[in-house]
């Protein structure tokens, strides 16, 4: 079994309990069974520890028992001190060892190898800032790059929603994307561009979630200014669980129609 059930998220191993509790998850455990309530990349890994665990005597309600265990002893754990830096933007602090936002970001975006998932509420002078992403997307064809970018209605603008997206996509492309890369994808709230100004909102955070193991939370925008000169706090924290928490959300509103794709 080794680690394997350290690789679901608490809301994975709450879902995998109670599955084994009422019997929708039961012995033999088959693949498609278990491969409806974990993610379909660890799921043959996860079976294979449930048999295992059977041959060593477990039944279900024990193996639902030991998940359990594993979250509240991960609950427990997360007193102790992450992985976390500070990253500003902004004039140093004398004394204070910081890291810069700008600098970090272009790390991150240089070095990943999977998958990159961005947040941002405003893009401004973004060929600079995405440049080290979208050649990185270039280095590697299989990088999946996602943006969850808010498209805004100026007050008072009658324009239709579908008008302000194409105009979005329009700028992005010329202005704020670097020339000659393959796009990202990117996805919007539909609320945002909404006419209707009492549902209309805005998609406000900022992050950044590299190969679901680092994250980048920040008050900066993809800008020049929010990058290098405005005064500016973040954290970049190195963990999975957190990784995999953000992504997911932003994969479930997608999933469930509230996150929309732009182009």
């Amino acid at each position: 079994m080794n680690a394997t059930f350290t690789q679901l998220s608490n809301s994975d191993l709450q879902t995998v309990s109670a599955a084994l509790r009422s019997g929708r998850l039961s012995s033999p455990y088959p693949l498609l069974q278990v491969a409806r309530v974990v993610p379909a990349a660890i799921a043959a890994v996860v079976q294979a520890a449930f048999v295992e665990l059977e041959a060593a005597g477990f039944s279900a309600q024990q193996i639902a028992t030991v998940l359990l265990l594993v979250e509240a002893d991960r609950l427990r754990g997360r007193t102790s001190e992450l992985p976390i830096d500070l990253v500003t933007s902004g004039p140093e602090a004398p004394g204070i060892p910081n890291r810069d936002t700008s600098v970090v970001v272009r790390e991150l975006f240089a070095h990943a190898r999977q998958s990159v998932l961005v947040v941002g509420y405003a893009v401004h002078q973004g060929q600079q800032v995405f440049e080290a992403l979208a050649k990185r997307m270039e280095a590697l064809p299989n990088l999946d790059v996602r943006f969850f970018l808010n498209i805004s209605r100026p007050e008072g603008d009658t324009t239709t929603g579908a008008i302000l997206v194409a105009r979005f996509k329009q700028r992005f492309t010329d202005r704020q994307w670097p020339p000659g890369y393959r796009l990202p994808q990117v996805y919007f709230d539909p609320r945002s561009v909404a006419e209707d100004r009492a549902i209309r909102s805005a998609l406000h955070a900022k992050c950044i979630v590299v190969d679901s193991s680092q994250v980048f939370v920040s008050s900066a925008n993809f800008t020049e200014a929010a990058q290098q000169r405005n005064i500016e706090v973040g954290l970049i924290i190195q963990s999975e669980w957190l990784a995999r928490g953000i992504t997911n959300h932003f994969h479930k509103l997608l999933e469930n129609g509230l996150l929309t794709r732009a182009f």
